[in-house]
């Protein structure tokens, strides 16, 4: 079993509660895809917070309303912000916040990806997602592509 899986039995096994489960932040604008990736997430034993712009997303992050373990983002979003520029203003607040970028514009990652991070070309295989995160939450941010 896997840390993540170790450490979620854990807090089970203490009567632990759902919001002892690694938050992760999804910022998608296309509503079939939050959907599935909120399945996949939630199956894999992290609980999911879904917003569609980043704006949505800098709010939560900097009001300190929640306290997500890691983000997965599209870059193309509804609003003003690109998922390369919410990385970016996060990256200013906690230079090691684990971040997944979700994207059919991958091969613009090297210019405007934040360091330490992992890009997921789409489509992909949800296995890649939870793979993705549980790596980068098990061993810190550890760059791929």
């Amino acid at each position: 079993m896997c840390t993540l899986g170790r450490s979620l039995a854990a807090a089970f096994a203490r009567g632990g509660a759902v919001s002892e489960l690694p938050l992760i932040l999804v910022k998608e604008d296309e509503y079939l895809l939050q959907a599935d990736i909120e399945k996949e997430l939630t199956d894999a034993g992290f609980g999911t917070e879904i917003v569609s712009s980043g704006e949505e997303a800098l709010t939560l992050l900097m009001g300190s309303i929640k306290q997500p373990s890691a983000l997965v983002t599209d870059v193309k979003l509804a609003g003003r912000l690109t998922g390369w520029e919410v990385a970016k203003r996060i990256r200013e607040k906690d230079p090691s916040f684990p971040i997944i970028y979700v994207t059919a514009y991958h091969q613009d990652w090297p210019a405007h990806g934040v360091p330490k991070s992992i890009v997921i070309p789409k489509p992909f295989a949800p296995a890649q997602l939870v793979t993705a995160i549980s790596n980068l939450l098990n061993a810190g941010t550890s760059p791929t592509t």
